[in-house]
Formats: structure tokens, sequence, C-alpha cells
């Protein structure tokens, strides 16, 4: 059975009749959670046909995109209006970033997507999400509980990938699942 007191780190996998559709087939990366609640962003939804490029005028920022001119991900449902860089630690700005693990960090200030356009140091692999996925205390274990997601261990390189389509059935295979084999949870008749 899954340790589900601490899933920092870990993925989410949404199950097909989870009953909520902003999360429909939906793999959302863990940046953290304890007894308080939880925050993470989904990783392979796209918010429209918008990449990081198409915002930087929006916010001010001159120059193009040197590393992950990505798609902009739709994060999740809460604060919609803000947006976060899910990226590798070699990029780290100590007054902004909080470091997620060895290897990545998250950082929801303008100075990451300036150093994506600058001659200095940014990070190698780098994807923004608007808005993020949260819960209250208890939420998110209730709902594992009641088979709503599954848990697997984060293959950080899925959350770099192309092929936002593709990463349902991939992180399902992390775990050793087909989306085939998930048919008997499907949709009412």
């Amino acid at each position: 059975m899954e340790d589900i007191t601490n899933l920092t780190g870990k993925f989410l996998i949404a199950l097909p009749g989870m009953g909520d559709p902003r999360f429909e087939k939906s793999v959302i990366y863990m940046c953290s959670h304890n007894s308080d609640g939880a925050m993470g962003l989904i990783i392979n939804k796209a918010k429209g046909d918008i990449l990081i490029s198409d915002l930087l005028d929006q916010i001010g920022i001159e120059g193009s995109v040197r590393v992950a001119d990505t798609p902009v991900l739709d994060g999740g449902p809460v604060d919609i209006d803000r947006g976060f860089v899910l990226h590798t630690a070699d990029y780290i700005n100590e007054g902004s970033s909080l470091r997620l693990s060895e290897t990545l960090a998250l950082t929801s200030t303008k100075d990451v997507l300036d150093a994506l356009t600058t001659g200095g140091k940014s990070p190698d692999l780098a994807v923004l999400a608007v808005g993020y996925s949260g819960w209250g205390g208890g939420q998110l274990e209730r709902e594992i509980a009641q088979n709503a997601w599954m848990v697997a261990d984060a293959k950080e390189s899925l959350i770099f990938e192309d092929g936002l389509e593709d990463k349902w059935a991939k992180a399902l295979s992390i775990i050793g699942i087909t989306p085939e084999m998930l048919s008997h949870f499907g949709g009412r008749a």
C-alpha cells in the first residue's frame, strides 16, 4: 500500500470516472504535501495554444525564449492568474525559488522568465503552469481512498517531455498499468 502521508515529489494520476472533468486524464506533479494540505501542477494539459514566448510581452519581458519555449500548462483550478515555473535546479534564485528535490525547483516570480530569455544563468528545462491544484488537510487522502487517483514515483523526464497527450498513459506505465486495464472504471450507460 502506498504511503500517502507525504506525496511530495510523486505523480498523481487521475483515474477514469473520478467525477471532476477538470482533472480527467491528468498527471499532477506533487510539489508539496503534508497534514495541512497539498499543492501540485498538472503537467499534461495545455492552457490553449499559448507558448511561454507568447506571454512575454504581456508581462513586460523583452527578448525571445532561449530555452524551454514550451506550451503554457493549465496547472489547476486554484490561483488561475498566477504563473508557476517548474524547472531544473540548475537555476535557483535564493530569494524566490523553492527547491523541490535535488534536481527540481519551483519559482513563481518573474525572474525565472527573465532568465529564460537572457544570456545569463537559466534552467536547462522548464515548464510554465498557470494556476495550481490544491487540497486542504486530509482532502487528497480521501480522494485517493475513493479511487480518484493513483500514485506513482515521479519520472522527472516526463515532466519536460513533448507530447502532452501521451503523458497520462506514460505515467500509468510507471506502475505497470495500461489505459485499457482501467476500462472497467469507465462511465455510465
